[in-house]
């Protein structure tokens, strides 16, 4: 079975962000899990997809305080 990845300029791409934010969220611990191989930061497929999973919301309320808890 292969294991789909992504880089950080992919993934920065797909969702419309910065590099910089990745590098950020790699920092604070949040956002999708990461390989860091041999100085290379690498996204398996199916974490990007958890992650966004995750951040799914049908309101904003429901938003705001998965958030700030």
């Amino acid at each position: 079975m292969e294991v789909a990845h992504l880089n950080q300029k992919q993934l920065a791409a797909r969702w419309s962000i910065s590099e910089a934010t990745l590098e950020r969220w790699r920092s604070a611990g949040i956002g999708p899990k990461f390989l860091k191989l041999c100085g290379r930061v690498l996204y398996r497929q199916v974490d990007i997809e958890t992650y966004e999973e995750s951040c799914l919301a049908t309101s904003t309320k429901v938003a705001t305080q998965i958030s700030a808890g």
